[in-house]
């Protein structure tokens, strides 16, 4: 049976890596993916340039075309190497013998799968070569979109394929209690919180109470992420008198999605307060011009990474109730924290922080604070590699 004690949910002092560097003794390919650059693949990202610190190569097969195999490939191997595995369809196996293959060729030692359609072609994979696998759970594959469909098919997707997983790492204790609801026994998954490393940009500016703020929104525009709710929000603030403008940094997921939010914020009234961004590869840059971040997520969400991102560049975070959010962020302290789908409750939040009634300064530090000790890339590269390592020891000893 296996035990690792990264299932302790006291949060880790900052990590350190190894120095000098130690040497590779294992090789592990993530299937992944890769058409997006957002949360789950910046865990992926910064996995694939701490691991090696910890003695661990980390490369990763794409299951789709996209952004985040030319920004490894852009990275010039700091992020380890990305494999083209493309699948033709949701339902295409052929990548199961695309990534048997990179097994023998590369020698990796072990699967790391981090979405339904990755564990799907894993699982047959891991079958075929004899290889473990284990599984990431980045958020709750069935509250992971506003689709009812889509949620089942990932859902049963998911647990059909984690039959066969060896382990399972969840990204907040509550994902944890939610795979151990739906079945799994608690000695085969390990919470491993997500990292970001200790960017704080300097500020130019820092805000004052009553006067005029930018918040902003940093992740992949999609309808989960709660875009309607806070451009209500900030119409419930202009109704009030206060001076709130809105800055929306990354992509959207698709152009009809982009089209309706821009029908609704012609409709709210509010053009002139709200400014589209799109993708930045400088988050910590984005951030130190904002006053506040603001992700007011519907539901799927395991860690978010803004959140972490924001905390480490010392801005206060006003998020959502849902999932692992509240791990990170204790209300009144690191942030604020409404309720999910309540316009009323994130005006609520966002006019306290920008009319006074919390400290500014006082919680930026904290938020710094905790992200130093709790949430670094080297706090989540060590506690993964310590996953591998455990898995790998056991699988040598049968």
């Amino acid at each position: 049976m296996l035990k690792f004690t990264a299932n302790t949910m006291t949060p880790p002092a900052a990590v350190l890596a190894p120095n000098p560097p130690i040497a590779i003794d294992t090789r592990v390919l993530h299937i992944v993916n890769g058409e997006h650059f957002s949360g789950t693949e910046r865990v992926q990202s910064h996995l694939g340039r701490c691991l090696p610190k910890f003695g661990i190569q980390a490369d990763f097969a794409c299951l789709k075309p996209g952004k985040f195999a030319a920004m490894v490939e852009d990275n010039d191997g700091q992020w380890g190497i990305a494999h083209d595995a493309s699948m033709t369809n949701r339902i295409d196996l052929r990548p199961v013998k695309q990534v048997r293959n990179l097994a023998r060729e590369h020698n990796y030692q072990l699967f790391h799968a981090h979405t339904p359609r990755a564990a799907m072609i894993t699982a047959v994979a891991s079958t075929l070569s004899g290889i473990p696998w284990i599984y990431h759970v980045h958020s709750p594959a069935s509250r992971d979109s506003l689709s009812k469909i889509t949620n089942q098919v990932n859902a049963w997707i998911e647990k059909r394929s984690l039959r066969g997983a060896s382990h399972l790492i969840t990204v907040s204790e509550s994902l944890r209690l939610d795979c151990v609801v739906k079945g799994v026994s608690e000695d085969r998954v390990t919470v491993v919180h997500n990292g970001v490393p200790e960017i704080r940009p300097t500020r130019s500016t820092t805000p004052q109470p009553g006067g005029k703020w930018t918040i902003g929104i940093v992740a992949l525009m999609r309808p989960r992420k709660g875009l309607e709710v806070l451009l209500d929000a900030l119409t419930k603030l202009k109704g009030r008198g206060i001076d709130v403008r809105l800055r929306c940094i990354g992509p959207f997921e698709t152009e009809q999605y982009l089209q309706s939010i821009e029908n609704h914020i012609e409709r709210l009234g509010i053009a002139n307060q709200v400014e589209m961004i799109g993708f930045t590869d400088d988050v910590p840059k984005a951030l130190s011009q904002l006053d506040a971040m603001v992700l007011p997520s519907l539901c799927g969400e395991g860690l978010p990474m803004v959140v972490l991102e924001a905390m480490a560049a010392a801005l206060p975070v006003i998020a959502t109730r849902v999932e692992g959010t509240s791990e990170a962020i204790t209300h009144g302290v690191e942030g604020l924290v409404a309720e999910p789908s309540d316009p009323d409750s994130l005006a609520n939040e966002i006019a306290a922080l920008v009319g006074g009634k919390h400290d500014w300064q006082a919680m930026a530090e904290a938020a710094c604070d905790r992200h130093h000790r709790c949430f670094s890339d080297l706090a989540m590269s060590s506690g993964t590699a310590d996953v591998y390592r455990s898995l790998l020891s056991v699988t040598r000893q049968r």
